[in-house]
């Protein structure tokens, strides 16, 4: 007989699976989210600031220090080469000292380097700390995918996923309006420039976020100290029965399966739209939008848009348990609206609406994405794979601004750089439709 929901679960005897109602599920899996995927959502939001911030400082920047769009795109691009080198050397150290200190230390040391960027003065300069901030925050994305398939199931990791990458959009919903205000309000206060301190109002709170993670975050469901032995016993029934379903679960077989390598060339082309993100902001900047405060709402109305998008998405991922059309969907709109840019580039409205189609699906692809590389990967299998696949996409995540940046340079136009993007995001998009549903969908 399901346990009475007026009892409270230290109370209860039994630890049986069977023993849980639905109610009793949901009561669990909302403390769990309250407790982990809060923080992680968190530390996320301000992981994916000090990454993009450059996007905002960009033109301050550029003016300051003389550098040209192709000294920009390379340094924007080379944050994700020590990123992909250490991103299965970061996993397999978190499984090694656990997530708790290692995403400590992840997030302390990238945002000490973010405040360094401050004292940028050479392209070298600028190179050197954008490769040490990729290797600073390597691991900390595949480790937290890989930390939530060992408290969730995949029929619920839907949401969990696309609730914890809602820090994407929310990072630039909150550092768009933010980062205007910095570089107006504080150019030239106590001799520094408005992007000086941008970098260093931003990279602070990764910081102390760091010392929090080492406070709160458990490294297991075993290890939490905030759950009844009920409720751990019931969680590590559920993950336990949820890994048995996966497709690959050795590390010895994870490099080698062909289904892994698909899904790295479906993520390469996810990721290679992030150029996007950099170059967001001065295009439509160059297209009339002059004022870096109302900038700042407009690029945040966009990702306001993203963030509800994708939670709407990911909450029906799981309902109807398809996976592969709600990763090509959205992943077709952004081909769209990165192809439509160049024929809008002078009318900032078409522009952004543009922008408001590309940014949009790129983040809710981006997201729902990780529901096919959760299900068919676990154990040690997960740790390099998840971590292999995401490494892969950031050979994207360099080569593309990189390229963008090279083309932009040499024609002074981003026409050529876009049409690529948008050919390379539909065909990337499409061959997850190559992935048999049966071993996703679920």
């Amino acid at each position: 007989m399901p346990f009475s929901t007026n009892l409270p679960y230290a109370a209860r005897a039994s630890t049986d699976l069977a023993d849980y109602d639905a109610v009793d599920e949901d009561r669990i899996y909302a403390k769990v989210t309250r407790r982990i995927v809060g923080l992680l959502f968190v530390c996320y939001v301000f992981a994916f600031l000090d990454r993009v911030n450059v996007s905002f400082a960009k033109s301050a920047m550029l003016a300051d220090l003389g550098f040209s769009e192709a000294v920009f795109g390379l340094g924007a691009g080379i944050f994700f080469v020590s990123y992909f080198l250490l991103e299965v050397p970061s996993n397999l150290l978190l499984a090694r000292f656990g997530a708790r200190r290692w995403i400590a230390r992840i997030m302390v040391s990238w945002g000490l380097l973010s405040v360094m960027t401050l004292f940028v003065q050479t392209p070298m300069q600028f190179y050197v700390l954008r490769v040490l901030l990729g290797a600073a925050e390597a691991g900390f994305f595949p480790g937290v995918m890989l930390y939530l398939t060992q408290w969730y199931p995949a029929q619920r990791r839907s949401r969990v996923i696309t609730l914890f990458m809602a820090a994407i959009p929310m990072s630039s919903i909150v550092g768009g309006p933010l980062s205007g205000w910095i570089l107006k309000s504080f150019s030239g206060a106590y001799g520094l420039a408005g992007w000086q301190w941008l970098f260093l109002i931003e990279g602070i709170p990764a910081v102390l976020l760091g010392i929090v993670t080492l406070r709160f975050l458990d490294d297991s469901i075993s290890k939490s100290r905030w759950l009844t032995e009920g409720e751990k016993q019931f969680l590590q029934q559920r993950t336990q029965g949820d890994q048995s379903h996966a497709v690959v679960h050795k590390m010895s077989k994870a490099l080698s399966s062909p289904t892994v390598w698909l899904l790295a060339v479906v993520n390469f082309s996810i990721l290679g739209n992030v150029t996007l993100h950099f170059w967001m902001p001065s295009m439509l900047r160059s297209a009339g939008l002059m004022d870096p405060v109302k900038l700042g709402w407009m690029v945040s109305a966009i990702y306001v848009v993203a963030l509800v998008a994708m939670l709407i998405l990911g909450r029906t991922s799981d309902l109807m348990l398809e996976r592969r059309w709600h990763v090509v969907i959205p992943g077709l709109v952004c081909a769209v609206g990165t192809a439509s840019m160049p024929i809008v580039l002078h009318d900032p409205q078409l522009l952004w609406l543009a922008c408001l189609a590309a940014i949009c699906g790129n983040i809710i692809g981006n997201a729902l994405y990780w529901n096919l590389p959760t299900a068919i990967l676990s154990g040690g299998a997960a740790t390099v794979g998840i971590a292999f696949i995401n490494a892969f996409g950031q050979i994207a995540g360099f080569s593309s601004p990189t390229m963008f940046g090279w083309l932009f340079s040499a024609t002074g136009s981003p026409t050529w750089g876009l049409t690529i993007l948008a050919t390379c995001t539909a065909l990337g998009s499409l061959a997850a439709l190559l992935i048999p549903s049966q071993l996703v969908n679920r």
